[in-house]
């Protein structure tokens, strides 16, 4: 059976209430990055813009079950300025070699979200198994739920199809 975790970085909830879903609905555990220093108000606001822009890796925590522990871990994040969040950077850059197989699910205004798939390729030099976005208006209406479920469906497939043994008729090298 897959082990799966869910980790979130949020800075205002959007992010973890879309991950809380998706726990709920899978049966997931989660884990959850926090700021060193918060993004309150306007200076808050042009650091997270900074941070995107200049691709920086913030000071983070994370609370939550090891990483290592588990088959796939699904990362939940929000977008800045077309870009993944800088908490998210920092996770991914500092446990790069911890993370096993990765889902990404980005939580955007309008754009971006195939950046941050891209990015978090880029920085553990595989692409994420699956990924999807979400708009905070699907968040906050919860309109997403069912798009959702099925997302969290697709993980866990993925998961039990890394496990299967291809038949040899079904090999290239068959041929």
């Amino acid at each position: 059976m897959n082990r799966i975790l869910v980790v979130v970085y949020s800075c205002t909830g959007t992010s973890r209430k879309l991950a809380q879903l998706l726990c709920s609905q899978q049966g997931w555990p989660m884990g959850e990055i926090t700021d060193i220093r918060p993004r309150a108000g306007v200076l808050g606001n042009w650091r997270c813009l900074l941070d995107s822009f200049f691709r920086r890796h913030p000071r983070i925590r994370y609370e939550g079950p090891r990483t290592a522990d588990f088959d796939t871990v699904v990362l939940v994040s929000p977008i800045w300025a077309e870009r993944l969040a800088g908490p998210m950077r920092s996770f991914v850059g500092q446990r790069c070699t911890q993370l096993p197989e990765v889902a990404v699910v980005s939580v955007m205004g309008g754009r971006g979200a195939p950046n941050a798939a891209a990015e978090i390729a880029r920085i553990l030099g595989r692409a994420p198994v699956l990924d999807t976005a979400f708009t905070m208006r699907e968040v906050d209406s919860g309109s997403l739920a069912a798009r959702l479920q099925a997302f969290g469906n697709a993980v866990r497939g993925a998961g039990d199809m890394q496990d299967a043994v291809r038949p040899m008729a079904l090999s290239p090298q068959a041929a």
